[in-house]
Parts: structure tokens; C-alpha cells; sequence
């Protein structure tokens, strides 16, 4: 087995810098790595990763967010498992799908990315991460659940905050520190409107989280709280870099901007493959239960696994030209691409999959076409290149943008 003496460190400014010629190193060389400064198992190839998140048999497990998740947002669902994980599930799942979807919580995204598009949709230039990316989740999270949009800045804040504790590979204690007290901070804001929506329920997804029922098992006022500390966080990063990324991808590729231009229905196309070449977040890990053998070497049980997506995401024995980005790839299947069956990883597999993906999915279609309706002729703003930025979670922190105003 490989030690990180012997390729780009995780932690190292190079790999923060651009972590794609790391990963290439990674899969070729070292796929499993023991990794001390995070006390972990790095995993890098796709049948590795793949095998982690789809492992049926409690091989691996989500333990791991006892100490990784826990400390900022409570516990969450995401450590659950057997029948206490699949009734909570059960419990929030509908609302991310199906009729309530469409009916409940397209509207919302919809007249919030109109809302932010109007900001500047005539003046000609716009940073679409700034102006955009990094408000349309948050408002639309924060109209599905009912709460005060006027309250943006904190949720960013706090959402900031949780992220950066979560990809604290390197410990700063500050960071901790700051992580900590989101999860005071939004325990104070959140328990008082939960207890009021018990007592005066809306149409909205708050209270039919308090009012959910399976089996006798409901939510608790703290359950809640967690779910909604998460939703937050996870909604609001992850949609945040994707658009922020198609964008940013479709733009350093003009013939496949202009192709999905024209032929909207490549908007998921360009989504998928977005979540393959530069997905939002790069390592996910898990925990072992028993010893497991994987290539490159043997996981003792009880160890930490970082899988990394962004390297598994561009696996040449998975994808063909994997460092290419390419929006008619046939090796990836748009069909399930949001789907606990995707191709790719970027919202893991198995019974961790990615609970909001289709609510991801209706945000990014509905602001891809709005943009492109808005901006006809949309271009980088003159000598800028998109960079992107992290290590946990990446994406570009800035996409300053020219185009020519329309008429409404």
C-alpha cells in the first residue's frame, strides 16, 4: 500500500491548486493511500468508490458523520441505518419527488431564479455566482421550508460555516470553533418556529415534516432541526457549485453552449456530465465494519474510507477520453444520471443517495434555460478564465459574465 509520502498530498497547496493531475497519479499508482494527517484510507478508482457507496452488506457504513456531521448539524438520517433510516427517509422523501415537487416547490424555483434574473437581465453583465448560484438554492430551500428570505445572509453564513467544518481535513481549530456555533446558532433560530409550526401548520415543507407519520415513528423537534440543518448545507453548496460549474464548463466549450442552446433537451445532458467531470463535492468518506480488500491493498475494520469522486468521476478503465468534457458522451446515461442507478458518483449510490437530486435537477434545468433565455449571447467577461476553488467541495468562486439585454 501506497503511503501520501509517495504522491500529491490532499492537504498540499498544489493538489487545492488543481487536484486532476493528483488523481490521475492516485488511480494509476496508489489507489488506496493511508493517509495519516487525516487518519483515513484514500480511494480513488471508480469500481473502489462505487463498491463503498453501493455496499449492501454493512461492509462500509456512515459512522464516520458521528464525529463528521454531528458536531454542526446534530444527528442526522444520514447516520441512521436498517429500518430506523428507512422509515426517516420515507418521512422526507416525497417531498423531493413526484407531485410535491412539481406542484409545491417548482413554482418556488422557478419564481426565484425569474427574481434574480430580473436583478440584471439589464444591465449586460452579471457574476453569476455571486448574483446567482449562490442565492437560488438557499431562497428556494428557505420558500419550501417557510421561513423569512429576508434571513439570506445568515443561512449563507451558516451554510458557509457547516462546509467549511466538514472539509476541515487539515483541523484548523478555528474553523471547528465556528462550525460549533452554526449549530447553536441554528438551534436557537429553528426550534422556536418549529414548535410554532407544530401549533400553526402552513402548506409548507416545515409543517408537513412535523405532521409526517410512518408506523407509529414521527420526527421530533430536534430531527427536524438536523434535517433542515442539512438541507440546508447540502442544497445549498452542492446547487450552488453545479450551477455555478455547467456554466462554467459550457462556457470554456462555445460549439457545446451553442448546442445546448438550441437543443434544450441537453440541459440534463450538461448536468450529468457536469456532475462527472467537475462534481460539487470531491470526498465523501465512510466507515469500515469488517476488513475489506480493495485495490491496492486491505481496510482494516473500523477504519475511516475518503472516496474520492472527483477522481473516480474520471476513471479512464470507466469513461472513455474521462479528462474531456463532453455533453453527447455515450457512456454516461442522462436517464439515470439522478437516480440511485447513475453512472456517475457525485450524489454517492446505494441507500445514501442523494435524497434532494431530482430537487437539484429541477433547480439546474429551470435556471440553465431562464439564463439562456435572459443572456442569447453570454460570454465570459473579457480575459477572465474560471478557477475553481476547495478540496472538499469545489467550484469556481467567481463567473463574471457579458451578454446583450433582451426585451422581456
Amino acid at each position: 500500500m501506497a503511503t501520501a509520502q509517495h504522491v500529491p498530498d490532499i492537504l498540499s497547496p498544489e493538489f487545492a491548486a488543481d487536484p486532476y493531475p493528483a488523481y490521475r497519479v492516485m488511480r494509476d499508482s496508489a489507489p488506496l493511500i493511508w493517509h495519516e494527517a487525516t487518519r483515513s484510507y484514500i480511494v480513488s478508482r471508480y469500481e473502489d468508490v462505487e463498491r463503498v457507496f453501493k455496499a449492501r452488506d454493512d461492509r462500509f457504513t456512515t459512522a464516520n458523520y458521528d464525529w463528521q456531521l454531528e458536531p454542526v448539524h446534530g444527528r442526522t438520517i444520514l447516520q441512521l441505518s436498517g429500518r430506523e433510516h428507512a422509515v426517516r427517509r420515507a418521512l422526507v422523501a416525497p417531498a423531493f419527488r413526484g407531485s410535491d415537487l412539481q406542484e409545491k416547490f417548482l413554482p418556488f424555483i422557478e419564481r426565484n431564479s425569474r427574481e434574480l434574473i430580473d436583478a440584471f437581465r439589464h444591465t449586460g453583465s452579471a457574476d453569476l455566482v455571486a448574483d446567482y448560484a449562490t442565492r437560488l438554492p438557499v431562497d428556494v430551500i428557505a420558500d419550501m421550508l417557510g421561513l423569512d428570505k429576508a434571513d439570506h445572509p445568515r443561512f449563507h453564513r451558516w451554510y458557509t460555516s457547516v462546509i467549511a467544518f466538514l472539509g476541515n481535513l487539515s483541523g484548523d481549530p478555528e474553523v471547528t470553533a465556528a462550525g460549533e456555533r452554526t449549530r447553536v446558532e441554528f438551534a436557537e433560530y429553528m426550534l422556536p418556529i418549529i414548535r410554532r409550526r407544530r401549533d400553526h401548520p402552513g402548506d409548507d415543507l416545515l409543517s408537513t415534516l412535523c405532521a409526517a407519520e410512518i408506523d407509529g415513528v414521527s420526527m421530533s423537534d430536534e430531527d427536524i432541526k438536523a434535517f433542515c440543518s442539512l438541507l440546508l448545507a447540502a442544497g445549498g453548496e452542492t446547487t450552488d457549485k453545479a450551477i455555478a460549474g455547467i456554466f462554467a464548463n459550457l462556457l470554456r466549450h462555445p460549439e457545446q453552449l451553442a448546442a445546448v442552446r438550441e437543443d434544450r433537451g441537453l440541459v440534463a445532458a450538461a448536468f450529468a456530465e457536469t456532475l462527472r467531470y467537475t462534481p460539487p463535492v470531491h470526498m465523501i468518506m465512510r466507515q469500515s465494519a469488517t476488513e475489506v480488500t480493495l485495490s491496492g491493498g486491505t481496510v482494516p475494520a473500523g477504519a475511516t474510507v475518503t472516496c474520492l469522486i472527483g477522481a473516480a468521476n474520471r476513471d479512464g478503465n470507466r469513461y472513455r477520453d474521462p479528462d474531456r468534457f463532453d455533453v453527447l458522451r455515450e457512456d454516461l446515461t442522462t436517464t439515470t444520471a439522478f437516480s440511485a442507478a447513475a453512472d456517475h458518483l457525485a450524489f454517492a449510490l446505494g441507500r445514501h443517495f442523494c435524497v434532494g437530486a431530482l430537487l437539484a435537477k429541477a433547480e439546474v434545468e429551470t435556471g440553465v434555460n431562464q439564463l439562456l433565455d435572459a443572456m442569447p449571447d453570454v460570454r465570459l467577461a473579457d480575459g477572465f478564465d474560471p478557477v475553481e476553488k476547495g478540496v472538499f467541495t469545489r467550484g469556481p468562486q467567481s463567473l463574471p459574465v457579458r451578454f446583450t439585454p433582451v426585451a422581456d
